[in-house]
């Protein structure tokens, strides 16, 4: 198989619509890494078969449900569910500042900050991937509740998270650049992942809203016309949790809740970017089926509606939460002879899993060594 100029395009475009939308019956094959697409720039590439794109036929089964408002399975009831308490344990926590005991109240924020980062990545990624309800409408409120549960904007997730499947946490290319925006390696070294706490408190400060806009804009589905209600919908709330302190007599100038409640939303949203972090350190960006960490303990996997099975996510982002475990068994076996990372631990206590890869370590695979030595000769001439 060569690839020419023309063929890099169609590929591009296929991962875009592909992998982005994460379609049924996705194609291995034609979802190249970075490291080929910088090899296929250079002119045209003739890769050798292996057993990734072998695994082209590999098909994911979808739930199927006669239900009239759930659009995958009434089992996503459940997620939804945890969607609202998370939103109710948020008004739970204002009602109840005035008049808890502050060690109460510390030890009930930190509860939030972990309920932030299981939401975003349960509840909210899978509402990304396989939307909850047949419902458009419905959808669009339901966006809204995780918006302000969450303090931030459910469909700018979307458009950010999209792009992070487009790059699977891919390397910087030759312009120092990579087309995952929350990638480790975008702001690492030499090739190398970032530091992990670099990561995790400053990636917060990292959104580029331009850029997310502009992918939101360029959709032309009402999806920019949404995210902004649901930053105005989180805002106004915040806004009037600041103003108005809920005793009584009722009081205004809420400042103390505000100045209680900020460092532990943004500990929450630190908290999901080490998961993010641990779910893609020590994997192969180069291989598709190894694009992600997996870490498979029963009750994270509950909590977090089975994205802790993240190379298996990565490989087919359609999968739906329900069928995580059966479509794992029918590609371990692959899975095996592709070397796919696993960790025992929740991936947010990921360094402390005794094999974990050191900075600076980087293993080349024979697939790198060609790559490079190609790049190397396309260059010289």
């Amino acid at each position: 198989m060569k690839i020419s100029k023309s063929g890099f395009d169609a590929v591009q475009q296929e991962q875009g619509s592909r992998i982005a939308r994460g379609g049924v019956g996705s194609r291995p094959s034609l979802l190249l890494p970075p490291c080929q697409i910088a090899v296929i720039r250079q002119g045209t590439w003739s890769p050798k078969p292996n057993r990734t794109m072998a695994a082209d036929a590999i098909r994911i089964e979808r739930p199927t449900t006669n239900s009239k408002l759930f659009a995958n399975t009434r089992w996503d009831a459940v997620p939804a569910a945890a969607g609202l308490f998370h939103l109710t344990y948020l008004f739970g926590l204002y009602f109840l500042f005035p008049h808890a005991p502050l060690w109460v109240m510390l030890i009930l924020g930190f509860v939030y900050s972990l309920m932030v980062n299981a939401n975003i990545n349960g509840v909210g990624h899978n509402f990304i991937h396989n939307p909850f309800f047949r419902s458009q409408l419905l959808n669009r409120l339901f966006g809204i509740t995780q918006s302000i549960a969450c303090c931030f904007s459910q469909t700018m997730y979307d458009a950010v998270h999209m792009q992070h499947h487009k790059g699977n946490s891919d390397r910087q290319d030759e312009k120092g650049d990579t087309i995952d925006w929350l990638s480790i390696y975008r702001h690492g070294h030499d090739g190398e992942a970032e530091n992990p706490w670099s990561y995790v408190f400053l990636s917060f400060f990292r959104d580029d809203v331009g850029a997310i806009r502009k992918d939101l804009r360029k959709r032309n589905n009402g999806d920019e016309f949404w995210g902004n209600i649901e930053l105005a919908a989180f805002a106004t709330t915040l806004l009037v949790m600041a103003i108005i302190v809920p005793s009584n007599p009722i009081h205004s100038i809420n400042w103390r809740f505000i100045l209680y409640f900020l460092p532990f939303w943004y500990l929450g949203h630190c908290f999901s970017y080490l998961n993010g972090y641990y779910r893609h350190y020590g994997a192969n960006p180069e291989k598709p089926i190894a694009w992600g960490v997996s870490s498979y303990g029963r009750i994270y996997n509950w909590l977090f509606f089975y994205n802790g099975y993240h190379a298996e996510h990565h490989f087919r982002p359609k999968v739906h939460w329900t069928k995580m475990e059966k479509f794992r068994r029918s590609i371990e076996d692959l899975q095996k002879q592709e070397g796919v990372r696993t960790i025992k631990r929740a991936h947010m206590l990921g360094f402390l899993d005794p094999d974990l890869p050191k900075r600076g370590g980087r293993g080349s695979t024979r697939e790198d060594a060609r790559v490079a030595a190609f790049v190397s000769n396309a260059r010289s001439k």
